[in-house]
């Protein structure tokens, strides 16, 4: 897949009313993060090629609990997503797709009457409070983010973090957990947390709590 070049719309506001979405269970879409998925399914390849043809936007949106499912069987999912629009695109022989997704927002989901073949929901934009974050708590964020990054560099090469100039401690932590938080769990408790300030610590926490789990370096990543 080619880097990001394609056409993506200024404004989502017309997908809100029914946006598609893409259910899935260690998946999290960040604001300005990319994503890259390959598509399989056939409903959520009737899914990309419906957002090819308008939009392309859709949710990605993480599901909590596959054990617990309505009556047509859909396991139950967040109600905090991350609304996406895809940027770039390769399709597969079979109908199959790689699709790059581009972060544009938060969105709380009221999903709609299913109407086949694949879900979609009432969204709404979350836009976060003013952002007041105190100086040594970015730092911390960012100094916990290089450590990590080290790590990951040491073990398996190739990796490099980059803080890009400017940006807001909102920015940084979305950046941060997209790249270096492990678990998908823990990267949606972030997605989900609107405090700005909040939201730096926990990223802050999560990287150097995870930099303890591997010791001082000289354990290798799975």
């Amino acid at each position: 897949m080619s880097a990001p070049a394609g056409r993506e719309p200024s404004d989502i506001a017309v997908a809100l009313g029914a946006l598609p979405l893409f259910p899935l269970p260690n998946a999290v879409l960040f604001p300005g993060a990319f994503l890259p998925l390959h598509v399989f399914e056939p409903r959520y390849r009737a899914m990309v090629r419906d957002v090819l043809q308008g939009h392309r936007a859709l949710a990605v949106v993480m599901i909590k609990d596959k054990g617990r499912v309505d009556e047509q069987g859909h396991p139950e999912i967040a109600d905090i997503a991350g609304v996406g629009v895809i940027v770039d695109h390769v399709e597969l022989p079979g109908g199959r797709y790689d699709i790059l997704l581009r972060g544009r927002g938060r969105v709380r989901l009221c999903e709609l009457p299913f109407e086949p073949p694949y879900r979609r929901a009432q969204a709404q934009i979350i836009t976060s409070p003013p952002e007041d974050v105190p100086a040594p708590e970015v730092m911390a964020l960012m100094a916990s983010a290089s450590a990590f990054a080290a790590l990951l560099d040491k073990s398996h090469g190739g990796f490099e973090l980059r803080f890009p100039p400017g940006a807001s401690p909102g920015v940084l932590a979305d950046l941060c957990a997209h790249q270096l938080v492990l678990d998908a769990r823990e990267r949606q408790v972030i997605l989900e947390t609107m405090d700005t300030g909040e939201r730096v610590r926990r990223v802050a926490e999560a990287l150097a709590l995870q930099r303890l789990a591997f010791g001082s370096g000289d354990r290798e990543l799975n």
